[in-house]
């Protein structure tokens, strides 16, 4: 695909201040690291994904452990977890600025409303998938809390919560892209905000593939953590 690309923009069939060819895209990333631009952009945006992330993380796993093992729990939280799946949260983003300015705030919250669904809802599937026979054996065999938690819950809704928590860093940058937009003063988003007024779509494409490397880059650490941790799962199988 990169070699069709280079080869449309040698051959004019793209044109370069539309989309800039991959060797101009490449000089002009390594324009941007030299001058130390692109690297403080990365940190700054790093930074708020990471904020929201933990902060929508917390409270997705609170939330759904409540509504997973209380009956109470479901029927009270469970409704407004809802409500929050349906809500077209960038819709959020003016109300945002009012209540919490134009500093960091707003940009982490945004991250972390996207961040709470994907996990909540995956947690909260595989705690009510939890095989109840086993729940009866730790029952017979007498298992503190410690013991329930470490060899019956972990085990049977670790896989679950590694989907949701790869669906959850996705839609972290996916947020972080939007939030970044509105007056931010550093980061990808100000670096793409800047670039735009000056009509420099290299830049701009520079500033995208950034945010889709970091995305994959998390993606791909969470998939190491999975076939580490459900390497019992994998050696099951065969046996």
């Amino acid at each position: 695909m990169i070699l069709l690309w280079q080869l449309a923009s040698w051959t004019g069939v793209l044109n370069s201040a539309t989309l800039a060819s991959p060797v101009d895209l490449a000089h002009t990333a390594w324009r941007l690291i030299q001058s130390g631009q692109l690297g403080d952009a990365i940190v700054v945006s790093s930074r708020r994904a990471a904020l929201g992330f933990l902060l929508g993380a917390g409270v997705a796993i609170v939330a759904a452990t409540i509504v997973g093992l209380s009956k109470i729990g479901d029927a009270l939280l469970d409704p407004i977890m809802q409500a929050l799946r349906m809500l077209p949260i960038f819709g959020l983003v003016p109300l945002f600025i009012i209540w919490f300015g134009i500093k960091e705030e707003p940009k982490i919250y945004l991250v972390a409303l996207f961040v709470i669904v994907p996990i909540y809802l995956n947690l909260v599937a595989a705690l009510r998938d939890i095989d109840r026979d086993l729940t009866e054996v730790a029952g017979v065999l007498r298992l503190n809390r410690l013991e329930r938690l470490r060899d019956l819950y972990v085990p049977q809704v670790l896989p679950g919560f590694l989907v949701g928590l790869r669906q959850s860093l996705g839609a972290a940058w996916i947020a972080l892209i939007v939030a970044e937009q509105v007056n931010a003063g550093a980061g990808l988003g100000y670096l793409i905000n800047n670039a735009r007024d000056f009509l420099q779509t290299d830049v701009i494409v520079v500033g995208l593939l950034c945010y889709a490397v970091l995305g994959l880059l998390t993606d791909s650490i969470v998939r190491l953590l999975e076939r580490r941790a459900l390497r019992w799962r994998d050696e099951g199988s065969a046996a």
